[in-house]
């Protein structure tokens, strides 16, 4: 299993085939800007056959015992394991990650499969009492039927998982459309691992396409009952927006601005590997990335100083290299928007405690410091390799700064008294922060995702279940009712 051409297909109805659009998608590698592959987008039509395709397979699949369901991804975790090293080389070829990115996604996903076993068995209904004698309310949790999978280029294996394992456990059908820079890891490569598993045709379909060739097709389609999109927040409200027209549900996992706090107790050593990992892994393309770096004022100098030393250790270059830890983003059009946002808040006062250079794809890291209040970098995402440094005076200034910003995706607390850490985590408006860790955390059974303009709906346990299934209510009258005529 690797990058071939065998990959570089539209994957529906159970065959692989060509696109039939006019224009080919081109995946690089953005490290070497070398060719991968070049795919054939889909088309409308396409995207109708992929979800016809899965309507039909799910009625089947919906009726077959969740016992039996359970073994196509017990089978699949199998594929994953015995072509791990291939899977690797794969991520690292087209997303540019590093061979520690590639194993920390390789873990998160065979987590999701394993937790896709157990909600096989997790849609449990309930028998409720009645006002009226003699009568019995059930509540079936059902399939809602097919499900629309739009997944990003960051972390596309897991991200791309993380909807299409648990929706399919869960008796639906699935159409994956995953990021133009990534089809292979986000898309096909998923496609050929459930084929091998032995998943039923039909029920998984990946359609490689671009907005350009079919509009909202993807979203406005009769057939998928709930849209579960990760990406950024400026095309996950497009997304929402789309669905509420056509009545269907949505689950968003959008961008963020997250902030991890240094209180004035904290292990200043410990903070530092926390801060420099919560930064830095995958260039800083993750979307649950301390992008702020909160430090209380009394240590802010002596954190910065080893804040700094500790990432100018860090390796920069070729991904294929173990020892690498910052490899490429994903394209130059990425880095140049980057750069600009450094420049533009270098000019407006902010201090380079760490500059470094960018070339194409690559990036060296960038620590900044006195960021003067409203410059625009404060409240953006940034997706790449640059840490701000914030120095605050209290508690009450750490939690105002720290949501001081449109997004609420995750954070951290750092604090050597862990329940002071947990009244601050509290205070923040995220839907997700970590006392004495990393802001970059996904378990399967804990419910994730965030408020304010990082997204709606959590995915993970039972905020999955709720997600992919729907209640149907139906009573049953054990005696007579009484009607007034």
């Amino acid at each position: 299993m690797s990058l071939s051409s065998e990959l570089a297909l539209q994957y529906i109805d159970g065959e692989w085939k060509s696109g039939s659009g006019s224009w080919d998608i081109i995946d690089f590698n953005p490290y070497n800007g070398e060719k991968i592959a070049a795919i054939t987008v889909a088309t409308v039509a396409e995207v109708d056959q992929a979800y016809r395709a899965a309507e039909r397979a799910q009625r089947e699949w919906a009726r077959v015992n969740p016992y039996q369901r359970r073994m196509v991804f017990e089978r699949a975790l199998r594929v994953i394991e015995e072509r791990e090293r291939e899977i690797t080389e794969t991520i690292i070829e087209e997303l540019g990650g590093t061979h520690l990115k590639a194993g920390f996604e390789l873990a998160l996903s065979k987590d999701m499969l394993r937790e896709a076993m157990q909600l096989a068995l997790r849609a449990e209904g309930r028998i409720l009492p009645s006002p009226v004698d003699g009568k019995e309310n059930r509540l079936y949790r059902l399939p809602v039927g097919v499900v629309g999978v739009i997944s990003p280029f960051n972390f596309p294996f897991f991200l791309s998982l993380k909807s299409v394992a648990p929706a399919l456990a869960l008796g639906n059908g699935v159409v994956l459309k995953p990021h133009q820079n990534t089809p292979i890891v986000g898309g096909t490569l998923i496609a050929r691992i459930f084929e091998e598993a032995g998943l039923p045709a039909g029920l998984l379909n990946v359609v490689v396409t671009d907005i350009a060739e079919i509009g909202d097709a993807l979203i406005e389609h009769p057939v998928p009952k709930v849209i579960s999109f990760t990406g950024s927040d400026k095309v996950g409200r497009h997304v929402a927006q789309v669905a509420a027209g056509h009545f269907k549900r949505t689950v968003l996992e959008l961008g963020g601005n997250s902030a991890l706090i240094v209180l004035d107790d904290a292990d200043l050593d410990y903070a530092v590997d926390a801060a420099v990992f919560s930064r830095f892994a995958h260039q800083g393309q993750v979307c649950m990335a301390a992008n702020r770096v909160l430090v209380d004022r009394t240590v802010e100098k002596e954190f910065s100083e080893r804040f700094v030393a500790k990432i100018r250790t860090l390796k920069v270059g070729d991904p294929q290299d173990p020892a690498t830890h910052i490899g490429p983003l994903i394209n130059s059009t990425q880095a140049d928007s980057i750069e600009a946002q450094v420049s533009a808040a270098i000019e407006a006062g902010a201090t380079p405690l760490l500059r470094g250079s960018t070339e194409g794809t690559m990036m060296e890291p960038t620590v900044l410091g006195a960021v003067p209040a409203g410059a625009p970098i404060l409240t953006s995402e940034i997706f790449g390799p640059v840490a701000l440094v914030i120095p605050f005076d209290d508690e009450d200034e750490a939690v105002r700064i720290a949501n001081d910003t449109p997004f609420g995706l995750s954070g951290a607390v750092h604090t050597a008294d862990t329940e002071r850490g947990v009244r601050v985590a509290q205070r923040i408006d995220a839907g997700m922060v970590h006392v004495n860790d990393g802001t970059i955390a996904d378990e399967p059974i804990v419910a994730f995702g965030g408020e304010k303009n990082s997204g709606v709906g959590r995915l993970g346990g039972d905020a999955t279940v709720e997600a992919f299934t729907t209640v149907k209510w139906i009573s049953v009258q054990h005696g007579r009712s009484a009607f007034p005529f």
